[in-house]
This record gives C-alpha cells, sequence and structure tokens, in this order.
C-alpha cells in the first residue's frame, strides 16, 4: 500500500543548502505517468550546485520548493514495466513542440528536468513519464544501474570528441563523469590516457582500482607541469573538461595540439573569458557536451553490464536518505567517489 506521505531531500528556496521533509506522495496526473519506488539515487555533481545554489542554477528558482535528484534505479507501479527495475531518463520531453509532435524527441525544445525543475528522486516515490523508463538487465545490481546516467554523458563526449583510437587523451576531472570517459576512452583504444584532479586523493584511488596509473595533481603545478611526465614533450590530440571550473579550459589549450579538440561537459559557475587568438592560429577546437540522445540509455545500461567488474570501484559509498547530508558533505570534500542515497534504508 503506497503510503500518504513520504520523505524527501529538496531545495526549499533559492539559497543554500538542502533539507529533508515529509511531503504528500505524489500521484500519477495522467495514464501517460507512473508512479516508481525509488530503490536508489545518486548524488551528482549537478546536485552539488544545487546545494551550493551557484549562479548557473538559478533557472530552478522559479519552481521550488523541489525535490532533487536524478540519477536513480526504481520500481514502476504501473505500465509495461511494472514491479520491474528501471533507470529513468531524467529529461522530460514536452510532448508539444514541433520536434515531439514529429516524433523526433531529441530535439524537443520545451524540457523539464527530474530533480531540478520537476521533482526528483531524493524521496521514496518519483512521478515519471512511462516513456521514460529503461529496463535494467538482470545482472545489473541497483548500484551499478544507478550509473546510467553519468556513464550516458561519458558516452556523449566520447561521441563529440569523435576518434579516440590511438590518440592522446587527457580527461580534467576525475569525478563520475571523468572516470566514465577514462574507461570509455581506453575501452576506445586510446594510446594514452591522463586524468588530472585538484587534491583529489579518494577519486585518484577509485581510478587507480580501475586500472589507471597515469594520475597527476594539479594543485601546486599548472596543468603543462603536473602532465609532463606523461606527455614526453608531446601534447594532447583530445582533452576532456570534466571539472566544471572555466578556467582550466584555457590550461588545456595550452597542452592540446594543433588541430586538437577539448570537450567540454562540465556545468559552469561563472563566465570564462577566453583568448581565442592562440586557439585560431593553432586551429584548435572548442565543442560542448552535453545531452546523450534517448537511444544511449540501454547501449549505456549493457556497457555496465559488460564492465561491471571495472565499474564497480566508482561507487564509494551507500547511505541511507536521512544521512543526505552526510553523503552530500563527503562529496563536497572530495572524500568520496559516487554517494549513492537508499530512500527506504540499507537494507529494504
Amino acid at each position: 500500500m503506497i503510503p500518504a506521505t513520504m520523505q524527501a531531500l529538496r531545495k526549499t528556496r533559492a539559497a543554500v543548502g538542502l533539507e529533508l521533509v515529509d511531503i504528500p506522495t505524489p500521484v500519477p496526473v495522467s495514464d501517460e505517468e507512473t508512479l516508481v519506488r525509488v530503490r536508489v539515487a545518486g548524488i551528482c555533481g549537478s546536485d552539488l550546485h544545487v546545494d551550493e545554489w551557484h549562479a548557473s542554477y538559478e533557472f530552478m528558482a522559479p519552481g521550488l520548493p523541489v525535490t532533487i535528484g536524478h540519477e536513480f534505479v526504481g520500481v514502476p507501479q504501473s505500465g509495461p514495466f511494472a514491479g520491474r527495475r528501471v533507470v529513468v531518463r531524467p529529461s522530460v520531453t514536452c510532448g508539444a513542440c514541433a520536434a515531439c509532435r514529429a516524433g523526433d524527441f531529441d530535439a524537443c525544445t520545451q524540457r523539464s528536468g527530474i530533480g531540478m525543475t520537476r521533482d526528483g528522486a531524493f524521496a521514496q516515490w518519483v512521478r515519471v513519464p512511462l516513456r521514460n523508463c529503461v529496463k535494467v538487465p538482470d545482472g545489473v545490481s541497483d548500484e551499478l544501474a544507478s550509473l546510467a546516467e553519468p556513464l550516458s554523458i561519458a558516452m556523449q563526449a566520447l561521441r563529440s570528441a569523435g576518434e579516440v583510437r590511438g590518440r592522446r587523451v587527457l580527461v580534467m576531472g576525475p569525478g563520475t563523469i571523468g572516470q566514465g570517459i577514462a574507461l570509455l576512452a581506453r575501452r576506445a583504444g586510446a594510446s594514452q590516457v591522463v586524468v588530472t584532479g585538484r587534491d583529489d586523493a579518494a577519486r585518484f584511488e577509485v581510478l587507480a582500482r580501475m586500472g589507471f596509473d597515469a594520475l597527476a595533481d594539479v594543485a601546486t603545478r599548472s596543468l603543462a607541469d603536473a602532465t609532463a611526465l606523461y606527455r614526453d614533450g608531446a601534447m594532447f590530440d583530445i582533452v576532456f573538461e570534466a571539472t566544471g571550473v572555466p578556467e582550466t579550459i584555457t590550461q588545456a589549450l595550452e597542452v592540446l595540439r594543433h588541430n586538437g579538440a577539448v570537450i567540454v561537459t562540465g556545468i559552469h559557475a561563472r563566465a570564462l573569458r577566453l583568448d581565442l587568438t592562440g586557439m585560431v592560429r593553432k586551429q584548435q577546437q572548442l565543442r560542448g557536451s552535453f545531452r546523450p540522445p534517448e537511444s544511449a540509455w540501454p547501449e549505456a545500461l549493457a556497457l555496465i553490464d559488460e564492465m561491471k567488474d571495472c565499474i564497480g570501484p566508482m561507487i564509494s559509498h551507500v547511505l541511507p536518505l536521512d544521512e543526505a547530508q552526510q553523503g552530500f558533505s563527503l562529496a563536497h570534500r572530495k572524500a568520496a567517489s559516487k554517494v549513492l542515497l537508499r530512500p527506504w534504508g540499507l537494507y529494504e
């Protein structure tokens, strides 16, 4: 029986902080929606920005209060996957714009976001469109399946980069997105994968367990100096920015070869002032990478199933929802890799 109220972690006002509160359990508003019982949900870098209330998330203000959380696994109560585990694409298409009417949902121009502009999954129940549910393979655990969203972002970054085989690759940022990019670049045949971070011992340890040894700390050195040992006088063919720190893009261009590309995946809290002259003369490219096509989701789950032993170390903590503040603290301090929350407790 579905209870009348539930626990939820919410952004209640346009200021720093989140609140764990009791709210009414949501109810689907049409036959095209279902109520999902959340099994596990991951804390994303975007959630940290929402907690700190960065300027790039002020678009959420008109819709507050809102329950956050968009990387999750749950069980729908109705529809074709009722009673079976699914992941849920958090980007909800409008169904009304010209692209949606033509069936080109990837080109929707009026999206809403689960966990951003509509209630998300740091809660016991979440209301979602049926078409956003993607079945989880039987051999994939809840914890690993929760990585489908960040892995799909990493997949899109690789698509944006083009050919990776035989290329020298730099990944700036050792968080979940950066870890996924490094893993997929290695799988795609990159000749070298270097990952940089700033005072990131915990996440470097995760990458080491995943088989990466070219790890460079930029806390006390420039990017060029920190990567010199691995570059051997050469430059990188492709640089992936997954830091969310805009100034790193300027540094990336300094270690990028002529005709190379920087793929920007981070969401930045402030603008970047960039001298374009050097980039133009070197014919370097700056590309943004964001949302993957809907078709990427089953592929992401298949990759997780294929690489589950290697991906496992990415998850460092699993906590109950009522310890969400501890989980956010670990993530903010970079003392964790991926932190997952279980709304019904650890031993449901």
